[in-house]
């Protein structure tokens, strides 16, 4: 609320309280957080405050914008989607971020999921398969001012090894193997969250111990396929 203070004659002075502006997408952003997002589970503080702050409706393409704050994937080009907010929340509370993490993101797609990465932690390195895709996101995250985001167009199965190790690693695309590479690049303690399958996908989280590498599954789920090198390994593995 804003406070206006007008002259008035003999000295005295007027304090008027002005409503901001109403903006409607910011309503509409809070309403999600809250009834599809809080209300489904998540707890995280910092991941529904970075949800309620990254503008949605400017990730995906003009003719979707009015669907962006419901609860479901949405086409953004390119054969690709911009997952459920629900997902997005919950895989990003599974990474259990405090702020100081080194990031790597495999999939920036719109770059919706990158831009709340770049409230929660302290570097995001994210891979794009798609160059079209990928020059695209990389411009609307530098509108939004995420400066600890680097965008590269490459192929996300070999992951981004002059970058690693990474504390958390994000995969938003659905191989039927987890890749060998990402599991290297994943820093001793930490953890990488990955939708894993073919027509049947769950999504897995991997933790690297003392102990060696941990895995569980937390969620059926519906991904776009893993393109690229991981197609290659799916045909290797097919029966002959």
């Amino acid at each position: 609320m804003a406070r206006v203070i007008l002259p008035l004659v003999g000295g005295a002075w007027l304090l008027l309280a002005c409503e901001r502006p109403v903006d409607v997408t910011e309503q509409k952003r809070n309403a999600m957080v809250e009834k599809d997002i809080a209300a489904r589970g998540i707890k995280d503080p910092r991941v529904l405050d970075a949800m309620r702050r990254v503008p949605r409706h400017l990730y995906v393409p003009p003719a979707q914008a009015e669907h962006a704050y419901e609860d479901r994937p949405l086409p953004i080009g390119s054969g690709q989607t911009i997952s459920q907010p629900y997902v997005d929340a919950f895989m990003t509370e599974q990474l259990h971020l405090t702020g100081r993490e080194r990031v790597l993101e495999i999939g920036t797609g719109s770059g919706y999921q990158t831009a709340v990465l770049s409230r929660l932690a302290a570097e995001v390195c994210s891979i794009e398969i798609r160059p079209e895709l990928a020059a695209e996101a990389k411009q609307r995250l530098e509108a939004f001012g995420a400066k600890n985001v680097t965008v590269r167009a490459a192929d996300g199965f070999f992951g981004w090894p002059d970058g690693a190790p990474f504390d958390a690693i994000l995969v938003t695309a659905a191989p039927e193997t987890i890749p060998e590479p990402l599991l290297a690049q994943l820093a001793p303690g930490g953890r990488m969250v990955i939708p894993v399958g073919g027509f049947f996908q769950e999504l897995k989280v991997i933790e690297r111990t003392a102990d060696g590498l941990k895995e569980r599954s937390v969620l059926p789920v519906r991904f776009v396929p893993f393109v690229g090198e991981a197609e290659r390994h799916r045909a290797d593995d097919a029966p002959r």
